[in-house]
C-alpha cells in the first residue's frame, strides 16, 4: 500500500480528501468523490497511526466534515462550523508524525475544503441540501414568501387585548388569538386594539382610544 514518505506529502494528500469529500456532500458526483476522498485521508492516516488510533482519528474527521456541513446548511450561526474546523484540523494534526507534516496536513484541510466549492460551479448542486434549506432560492413570484399570508391579511383589523400587554402579550381576532407586541406602551386587559403592521410573524398592535386622539 502506499505510504507517505515526506512532509510535504501530507499536504497533497490531505488536501485531496477534503477536496473530494466536501465536494462529494456539495454536488452529486455519484460517489466517485467520496471514493476518491477516502482513499487518501486512509493512505494519510494509515501512513502513521496503528490500526485502532486510525479508527479514532478517521472518526474525528469525518465528524468535522458533517459539522461543517450542518451549520452551513442549517443552523448557519458559525459554531458547528468551527468546530467542526477543529476536528478535521485536530484529527490530521495529531495524526502526523512530527510538526511540520502536521502543519502541512492542516494547510491541507484549509485549502482543501475552500478548493470543493468550486465544484459547484461545474456539478450539479444535491437536491437534498435544497430541501434541507426549504427551497430557500425560491421567490414571491413563484407563489412562496417569508411572510405568513394568513398573519399578513390582519393588518387594519381590530381585536381585543386577552393579557395586559407589557408591551408583548396575547390578542384576540375574530375567534383567533395571536401574540402581538406594541410600540413600546403598556395596554390593558380587554382593551380593544388594531393591527397597524406585520413583519413575518410579528405582529403590531395599536390602541383604537389611541388612534382616534391621533
Amino acid at each position: 500500500m502506499f505510504t507517505i514518505t515526506a512532509d510535504w506529502m501530507s499536504f497533497v494528500i490531505v488536501g485531496l480528501a477534503t477536496l473530494f469529500l466536501v465536494g462529494e456532500l456539495l454536488v452529486n458526483a455519484r460517489g466517485a468523490f467520496s471514493i476518491l476522498g477516502i482513499g487518501f485521508i486512509t493512505i494519510y492516516f494509515s501512513s502513521f497511526l496503528e490500526p485502532g488510533m486510525f479508527f479514532i482519528m478517521i472518526i474525528i474527521y469525518f465528524v468535522g466534515i458533517m459539522l461543517m456541513i450542518i451549520d452551513g446548511k442549517i443552523v448557519n450561526d458559525g459554531t458547528l462550523a468551527v468546530l467542526g474546523l477543529v476536528c478535521m484540523i485536530a484529527s490530521v494534526g495529531f495524526a502526523a508524525p512530527n510538526w511540520t507534516a502536521g502543519l502541512y496536513a492542516v494547510i491541507g484541510v484549509l485549502i482543501g475544503g475552500v478548493m470543493s466549492f468550486s465544484f459547484l460551479k461545474v456539478f450539479k448542486k444535491r437536491h437534498m441540501w435544497t430541501k434541507i434549506t426549504l427551497f430557500d432560492q425560491l421567490t414571491n413570484e413563484a407563489g412562496y414568501s417569508s411572510i405568513n399570508q394568513s398573519h399578513k391579511d390582519l393588518v387594519g383589523k381590530k381585536g381585543l387585548t386577552t393579557t395586559d400587554m407589557r408591551p408583548i402579550g396575547t390578542v384576540l381576532i375574530g375567534e383567533k388569538e395571536y401574540s402581538a407586541i406594541t410600540q413600546g406602551k403598556w395596554i390593558e386587559k380587554n382593551t380593544e386594539i388594531k393591527i397597524t403592521q406585520v413583519d413575518g410573524t410579528r405582529i403590531l398592535v395599536q390602541e383604537i382610544r389611541e388612534q382616534s386622539a391621533e
